[in-house]
Protein backbone atom coordinates (compact mmCIF):
# COMPACT_ATOMS: atom_id res chain seq x y z
CA UNK A 1 0.00 0.00 0.00
CA UNK A 2 1.30 3.62 -0.56
CA UNK A 3 -0.07 6.84 -0.17
CA UNK A 4 0.02 9.50 -3.67
CA UNK A 5 -1.28 12.99 -4.12
CA UNK A 6 -4.57 12.92 -6.54
CA UNK A 7 -3.45 12.74 -10.18
CA UNK A 8 -5.82 12.42 -13.37
CA UNK A 9 -6.31 9.45 -13.66
CA UNK A 10 -7.78 8.62 -9.76
CA UNK A 11 -9.93 11.53 -9.60
CA UNK A 12 -12.97 9.59 -11.12
CA UNK A 13 -12.70 8.00 -8.04
CA UNK A 14 -11.79 10.44 -6.01
CA UNK A 15 -15.11 12.63 -7.45
CA UNK A 16 -17.49 9.44 -6.21
CA UNK A 17 -15.75 9.32 -3.15
CA UNK A 18 -14.15 5.56 -4.26
CA UNK A 19 -17.38 4.16 -4.62
CA UNK A 20 -17.65 3.71 -9.01
CA UNK A 21 -20.06 0.81 -8.70
CA UNK A 22 -22.10 2.65 -6.74
CA UNK A 23 -25.86 3.88 -8.98
CA UNK A 24 -26.43 6.33 -6.25
CA UNK A 25 -23.52 8.27 -6.60
CA UNK A 26 -25.01 8.80 -10.10
CA UNK A 27 -27.48 11.19 -8.84
CA UNK A 28 -24.56 13.30 -7.30
CA UNK A 29 -23.95 14.81 -10.64
CA UNK A 30 -20.87 17.26 -11.17
CA UNK A 31 -21.02 19.39 -7.96
CA UNK A 32 -18.10 17.92 -6.89
CA UNK A 33 -15.74 17.84 -9.94
CA UNK A 34 -16.68 21.18 -9.86
CA UNK A 35 -16.01 21.97 -6.45
CA UNK A 36 -12.52 20.55 -7.03
CA UNK A 37 -11.53 22.66 -9.84
CA UNK A 38 -12.19 25.33 -8.17
CA UNK A 39 -10.55 24.80 -5.22
CA UNK A 40 -7.23 23.68 -6.87
CA UNK A 41 -5.82 27.15 -6.10
CA UNK A 42 -7.62 27.44 -3.06
CA UNK A 43 -5.28 24.95 -0.93
CA UNK A 44 -7.30 21.80 -1.94
CA UNK A 45 -5.13 19.19 -0.59
CA UNK A 46 -5.98 15.17 -1.41
CA UNK A 47 -4.36 12.35 -0.58
CA UNK A 48 -5.37 8.38 -1.68
CA UNK A 49 -4.18 5.33 -0.23
CA UNK A 50 -3.35 3.00 -3.42
CA UNK A 51 -2.83 -1.01 -3.21
CA UNK A 52 -1.89 -2.73 -6.26
CA UNK A 53 -3.03 0.55 -8.10
CA UNK A 54 -6.75 0.31 -6.85
CA UNK A 55 -7.77 2.94 -4.58
CA UNK A 56 -9.08 2.00 -0.92
CA UNK A 57 -8.42 5.77 0.88
CA UNK A 58 -8.55 8.80 0.94
CA UNK A 59 -8.20 12.27 2.58
CA UNK A 60 -9.04 15.98 1.89
CA UNK A 61 -8.45 18.65 3.24
CA UNK A 62 -8.52 22.54 3.13
CA UNK A 63 -7.20 25.85 4.54
CA UNK A 64 -9.36 26.47 7.49
CA UNK A 65 -10.25 29.78 5.43
CA UNK A 66 -12.15 27.74 3.21
CA UNK A 67 -14.08 25.13 5.59
CA UNK A 68 -17.04 25.13 8.48
CA UNK A 69 -14.88 26.45 10.87
CA UNK A 70 -12.92 29.51 12.36
CA UNK A 71 -8.70 29.13 12.67
CA UNK A 72 -5.58 31.13 11.32
CA UNK A 73 -2.76 28.77 9.94
CA UNK A 74 -4.34 25.81 10.02
CA UNK A 75 -5.70 23.11 7.71
CA UNK A 76 -9.57 21.26 8.02
CA UNK A 77 -9.74 17.45 6.95
CA UNK A 78 -13.09 17.65 5.21
CA UNK A 79 -13.56 13.82 5.42
CA UNK A 80 -11.01 10.46 5.55
CA UNK A 81 -12.27 7.11 4.38
CA UNK A 82 -11.29 3.63 3.16
CA UNK A 83 -13.55 2.23 1.01
CA UNK A 84 -15.77 -0.58 3.53
CA UNK A 85 -18.33 -2.12 1.15
CA UNK A 86 -18.03 -5.74 -0.26
CA UNK A 87 -19.03 -4.17 -3.24
CA UNK A 88 -16.65 -2.95 -6.18
CA UNK A 89 -12.98 -3.80 -4.75
CA UNK A 90 -14.29 -4.89 -1.54
CA UNK A 91 -13.55 -4.30 2.43
CA UNK A 92 -9.99 -1.97 3.26
CA UNK A 93 -10.88 -0.78 6.59
CA UNK A 94 -9.37 -2.58 9.77
CA UNK A 95 -5.82 -2.43 8.22
CA UNK A 96 -4.28 0.91 9.47
CA UNK A 97 -5.07 2.72 5.90
CA UNK A 98 -6.94 5.59 7.82
CA UNK A 99 -4.16 6.32 10.14
CA UNK A 100 -1.51 6.24 7.24
CA UNK A 101 -3.60 8.46 5.31
CA UNK A 102 -3.74 10.63 8.22
CA UNK A 103 -0.20 10.49 8.94
CA UNK A 104 0.40 11.82 5.47
CA UNK A 105 -1.73 14.75 5.62
CA UNK A 106 0.01 15.78 9.02
CA UNK A 107 3.09 15.54 7.91
CA UNK A 108 2.27 17.26 4.59
CA UNK A 109 0.83 20.37 6.55
CA UNK A 110 3.86 20.52 8.76
CA UNK A 111 5.85 20.84 5.59
CA UNK A 112 4.12 23.79 4.81
CA UNK A 113 4.88 25.17 8.47
CA UNK A 114 1.04 25.69 9.55
CA UNK A 115 0.83 25.66 13.23
CA UNK A 116 -1.81 22.44 13.17
CA UNK A 117 -4.46 20.26 11.45
CA UNK A 118 -8.58 19.52 12.64
CA UNK A 119 -10.79 17.15 12.28
CA UNK A 120 -14.31 16.79 12.99
CA UNK A 121 -15.99 13.70 14.04
CA UNK A 122 -19.53 12.00 15.20
CA UNK A 123 -19.83 11.10 18.99
CA UNK A 124 -21.84 8.42 17.95
CA UNK A 125 -20.35 5.28 16.56
CA UNK A 126 -21.14 6.14 13.50
CA UNK A 127 -19.37 7.42 10.16
CA UNK A 128 -15.78 9.84 11.28
CA UNK A 129 -16.43 8.95 14.73
CA UNK A 130 -15.05 11.53 17.07
CA UNK A 131 -13.68 8.69 19.42
CA UNK A 132 -11.15 7.51 16.79
CA UNK A 133 -9.31 10.71 16.31
CA UNK A 134 -9.13 10.83 20.00
CA UNK A 135 -6.87 8.12 19.69
CA UNK A 136 -4.62 9.33 16.98
CA UNK A 137 -3.65 12.65 19.37
CA UNK A 138 -6.28 14.80 18.30
CA UNK A 139 -8.22 17.00 21.44
CA UNK A 140 -11.77 17.90 21.73
CA UNK A 141 -12.02 21.41 21.10
CA UNK A 142 -15.58 22.62 20.27
CA UNK A 143 -19.09 20.87 19.93
CA UNK A 144 -22.33 21.30 17.67
CA UNK A 145 -24.67 18.50 18.41
CA UNK A 146 -23.48 15.16 17.41
CA UNK A 147 -20.88 17.02 15.41
CA UNK A 148 -17.52 17.01 17.36
CA UNK A 149 -14.41 19.65 16.68
CA UNK A 150 -10.89 18.13 17.00
CA UNK A 151 -7.29 19.69 16.79
CA UNK A 152 -3.86 18.35 16.79
CA UNK A 153 -1.49 21.45 17.35
CA UNK A 154 2.06 21.43 15.70
CA UNK A 155 3.02 25.04 17.48
CA UNK A 156 3.19 26.57 20.89
CA UNK A 157 1.17 29.32 19.41
CA UNK A 158 -1.61 27.83 17.57
CA UNK A 159 -4.84 28.56 18.57
CA UNK A 160 -7.56 26.11 18.61
CA UNK A 161 -10.49 26.53 15.53
CA UNK A 162 -14.04 27.11 16.47
CA UNK A 163 -17.26 25.99 14.73
CA UNK A 164 -18.37 28.64 12.63
CA UNK A 165 -22.58 27.99 13.55
CA UNK A 166 -25.85 28.46 11.96
CA UNK A 167 -27.08 32.34 12.43
CA UNK A 168 -30.04 32.25 10.26
CA UNK A 169 -32.66 29.47 9.05
CA UNK A 170 -34.72 30.25 6.14
CA UNK A 171 -38.36 31.51 6.00
CA UNK A 172 -41.50 30.12 4.90
CA UNK A 173 -44.28 31.28 3.02
CA UNK A 174 -47.84 31.58 3.42
CA UNK A 175 -48.91 30.83 -0.03
CA UNK A 176 -46.26 27.95 -1.39
CA UNK A 177 -44.10 25.55 0.45
CA UNK A 178 -40.70 26.46 0.20
CA UNK A 179 -37.72 24.04 -0.15
CA UNK A 180 -34.35 25.11 0.43
CA UNK A 181 -31.11 23.54 -0.13
CA UNK A 182 -27.60 25.10 0.78
CA UNK A 183 -24.77 23.24 -1.39
CA UNK A 184 -20.85 23.64 -0.79
CA UNK A 185 -20.13 20.63 -3.64
CA UNK A 186 -17.08 18.71 -1.63
CA UNK A 187 -19.26 16.47 -0.25
CA UNK A 188 -21.07 13.72 -2.86
CA UNK A 189 -23.79 12.84 -0.07
CA UNK A 190 -24.97 15.72 0.32
CA UNK A 191 -24.75 16.37 -3.43
CA UNK A 192 -27.13 13.77 -3.52
CA UNK A 193 -29.56 15.34 -1.04
CA UNK A 194 -29.82 18.42 -3.06
CA UNK A 195 -30.37 16.91 -6.49
CA UNK A 196 -33.20 14.84 -5.25
CA UNK A 197 -34.81 17.81 -3.53
CA UNK A 198 -34.51 19.96 -6.62
CA UNK A 199 -36.12 16.79 -8.98
CA UNK A 200 -38.96 16.38 -6.08
CA UNK A 201 -39.77 20.07 -5.42
CA UNK A 202 -40.08 20.29 -9.65
CA UNK A 203 -43.12 18.01 -9.18
CA UNK A 204 -45.25 20.76 -7.81
CA UNK A 205 -45.46 23.33 -10.12
CA UNK A 206 -46.03 26.59 -8.67
CA UNK A 207 -47.32 25.40 -5.00
CA UNK A 208 -43.35 24.73 -4.33
CA UNK A 209 -40.83 27.19 -4.58
CA UNK A 210 -37.18 25.51 -4.30
CA UNK A 211 -34.37 27.95 -3.40
CA UNK A 212 -30.57 26.84 -3.95
CA UNK A 213 -27.94 28.48 -2.07
CA UNK A 214 -24.74 27.89 -2.78
CA UNK A 215 -22.23 28.33 -0.07
CA UNK A 216 -18.85 27.68 -1.76
CA UNK A 217 -18.62 31.59 -1.97
CA UNK A 218 -17.04 32.62 1.51
CA UNK A 219 -19.68 35.25 2.21
CA UNK A 220 -22.83 33.27 1.64
CA UNK A 221 -21.51 30.24 3.63
CA UNK A 222 -20.89 33.21 6.72
CA UNK A 223 -24.19 34.93 5.76
CA UNK A 224 -25.91 32.05 6.73
CA UNK A 225 -23.10 29.70 8.97
CA UNK A 226 -24.62 26.80 7.37
CA UNK A 227 -22.71 24.58 4.65
CA UNK A 228 -24.79 21.77 3.92
CA UNK A 229 -28.44 21.45 4.85
CA UNK A 230 -31.95 21.20 3.14
CA UNK A 231 -34.81 22.65 4.95
CA UNK A 232 -38.57 22.89 3.82
CA UNK A 233 -40.64 25.45 5.15
CA UNK A 234 -37.89 26.10 7.58
CA UNK A 235 -37.61 23.13 9.05
CA UNK A 236 -33.98 21.21 8.57
CA UNK A 237 -34.17 17.86 6.99
CA UNK A 238 -32.02 15.20 8.62
CA UNK A 239 -29.28 14.73 5.65
CA UNK A 240 -26.90 12.49 6.51
CA UNK A 241 -27.40 9.40 5.27
CA UNK A 242 -29.08 11.40 2.09
CA UNK A 243 -32.89 10.74 2.12
CA UNK A 244 -34.37 8.75 -0.50
CA UNK A 245 -36.14 10.85 -3.46
CA UNK A 246 -39.19 9.24 -2.16
CA UNK A 247 -38.98 10.27 1.12
CA UNK A 248 -37.87 14.24 0.65
CA UNK A 249 -41.20 14.01 -1.70
CA UNK A 250 -43.43 12.52 0.87
CA UNK A 251 -42.40 15.39 3.21
CA UNK A 252 -42.69 17.83 0.87
CA UNK A 253 -46.43 16.55 0.08
CA UNK A 254 -47.37 16.79 2.94
CA UNK A 255 -46.74 20.35 3.34
CA UNK A 256 -48.26 21.09 -0.27
CA UNK A 257 -51.71 19.47 1.28
CA UNK A 258 -51.93 22.16 4.35
CA UNK A 259 -51.49 24.96 2.05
Amino acid sequence: MEIVDLAEKYQNSYFCCLEDWSKEMKEAGNHKEFWCSRMQDKGLRVKLALEDDKVCGMIQYVPAERSFVEGKDIYVILCIWVHGYKKGIGNYQKKGIGKALLQAAESDVKSMALKGLAAWGISMPFWMKASWFKKQGYTKVDKNGMSILLWKPFLDDAKPPKWIKEKKKPEKAEDKVIVTSFINGWCPAQNITFERAKRAASEFGDKVEFQEIHTFERDVFLEWGISDALFIDGNQIRTGPPPSYKKIRKKISKKVKRL
